[in-house]
């Protein structure tokens, strides 16, 4: 289950989830493409991944839009040599009630969350099979992959979307060696949740202490916020496991929130 020689493409790495992701896929040996519509972000990402002794380098990329994702995919294999391991993290949050959404955010919502992991999806696997030596596709889905919550309908329908997706990339994938999986975590407190804290608690009309308390981490076994190491490490193991025993299958780190 060793990333040494591996080549691994992380979306929305400048920040957050992703960027964890990317420096653990680093430190276990791959060498990692940061891939962030930020590049000066992405840049100081992978140089600091580089600083520590890794292998880095980063791609502006914009997800929703094909000629983008095309272009860094293919810069990427051509810099590094291959792509074995996709990781599409990239996404955003509105926190609104159903009948707020404009259909203008409703899209951009599906866009980014899935357009975006359809169209690297797509490019990866072109190059994960003809190469043949298959790979593994790795979804940033959420407990909201499997659980619904307010606020949140086309973050909701997303990531739930995303299961789907997994479910017949495994099973096309799995003759030519490419697994996918979906990774749903519980509420990690990066800056987009960050952000959601002040948002649900005017919409619910409660204090932000009890946004975090009682919407959060209520479920959790020990009322603790899932973290980007959590996340990161989970995507690890997949990116590593090289068989098909997991293939198509999600896993859910929430500290007990959402069981399966």
């Amino acid at each position: 289950m060793s990333l040494q020689g591996k080549v691994a493409l992380v979306t929305g790495a400048a920040s957050g989830i992703g960027e964890q992701t990317a420096r653990v896929l680093a430190a276990k040996g791959a060498a990692v493409v940061i891939a962030d519509l930020n590049l000066a972000n992405a840049q100081k990402v992978a140089a600091d991944i580089a600083a520590q002794g890794g292998k880095a380098f980063a791609v502006s990329m914009d997800v929703t839009n094909e000629n983008a994702v095309n272009s860094g995919i293919e810069d990427s294999i051509a810099k590094l040599g291959g792509l074995d391991v996709l990781v599409s993290n990239a996404g955003i949050q509105i926190v609104k009630p159903v009948e707020d959404f404009t259909l203008a955010e409703w899209k951009q919502m599906l866009a980014i969350h899935l357009d975006g992991a359809f169209l690297t999806t797509r490019a990866a696997l072109k190059h994960m099979y003809k190469s043949g030596k298959g790979g593994s596709i790795i979804y940033m889905g959420s407990v909201h992959s499997h659980e619904g919550s307010k606020l949140k309908a086309p973050y909701v329908t997303a990531k739930h979307g995303l299961l789907g997706l997994a479910k017949v990339v495994a099973k096309e994938g799995g003759p030519r060696g490419v697994r996918a999986n979906v990774v749903c975590p519980g509420f990690v407190r990066t800056p987009l949740v960050e952000k959601q804290i002040p948002e649900q608690a005017q919409a619910l009309g409660i204090s932000e202490a009890d946004v975090v308390k009682n919407v959060m981490l209520k479920d959790t076994v020990d009322g603790e916020f899932t973290t980007v190491d959590d996340i990161a490490n989970v995507v690890a193991f997949l990116a590593g496991f090289d068989n098909n025993a997991l293939t198509g299958q999600s896993i859910v780190a929430s500290h007990g929130w959402f069981m399966q």
